[in-house]
């Protein structure tokens, strides 16, 4: 009855004062895209709002908005956020925490899962892995700093292969380019032909928190603002733990 009265009390919002039906245009790193698309699915059957978005790597983003392309809503990790404000991209202000993602570890489907459980047991896991994904966006930033805390920063170098902005770290690992693969977790547990291993040992974890920011050239400032209310919501927060993410 709590979450029908959520559902109801958020339909009424987005009811109310709303006139006609608007495009929203998004453009969105990856690492929220399932809970993200769910939720996108429930908010135009509910508002009558269309939903139009672009997913792709951080760096594309970064492209993408510095060219000058037309958006209503940005979504990025927390502190790219802030960079777009900082670039007069995103309306300062705006920024509202969505989700957050840890980073974990997946190998090739039917392969034998590493031993992740402690720092020590990770390291010796990469020492012992012939390859390494990792990607161009944040987890892969963070993961450089993880071999650095290692110390085994030099011995892995070698082994490591970065993926290109908006390109899956699955993708090479499914298609056996590396033995073992890092990327928020979220982007790893649906991803076909890879087995999700687990996430990173408690010690070298770290949450990174994805957000949402009102574009500054927006023509549809109400109804973005309404998305932004409906998927950051008491009631979303099932369906982004569903995904593999955590209510920010």
């Amino acid at each position: 009855m709590k979450t029908a009265s959520i559902v109801a009390a958020a339909s009424a919002l987005l009811l109310s004062g709303m006139g006609n039906a608007a495009e929203i245009k998004v453009v969105s790193t990856q690492a929220t895209q399932e809970a993200y698309l769910e939720l996108v699915a429930q908010f135009e059957k509910t508002s009558g709002h269309k939903v139009t978005t672009v997913f792709t790597g951080t760096l594309n983003v970064q492209k993408r908005l510095a060219d000058g392309e037309p958006y209503d809503l940005i979504i990025m990790a927390g502190p790219a956020i802030v960079d777009q404000i900082k670039l007069g991209k995103a309306v300062a202000g705006s920024r509202v925490d969505f989700a957050k993602s840890g980073t974990g570890v997946a190998v090739r489907k039917g392969a034998a899962k590493p031993d992740i459980s402690s720092a020590d047991a990770l390291k010796k896991t990469l020492l012992a892995a012939k390859s390494i994904g990792y990607s161009t966006g944040p987890s892969g930033l963070y993961m450089l700093s993880v071999f650095e805390k290692l110390g085994i920063a030099d011995q892995v170098k070698g082994k490591l292969k970065q993926t290109p902005s908006g390109v899956f770290v699955g993708t090479l690992i499914a298609s056996g380019e590396t033995e073992v693969g890092f990327q928020q977790i979220s982007e790893l547990v649906h991803f076909a032909g890879i087995d999700y291993v687990g996430p990173l040992p408690g010690e070298l974890q770290r949450m990174t928190v994805f957000s949402a920011g009102i574009h500054t050239g927006t023509k549809q400032a109400d109804a973005t603002k309404a998305l932004i209310k409906f998927i950051t919501a008491p009631a979303a927060a099932s369906v982004i733990r569903k995904h593999g993410l955590d209510p920010a």
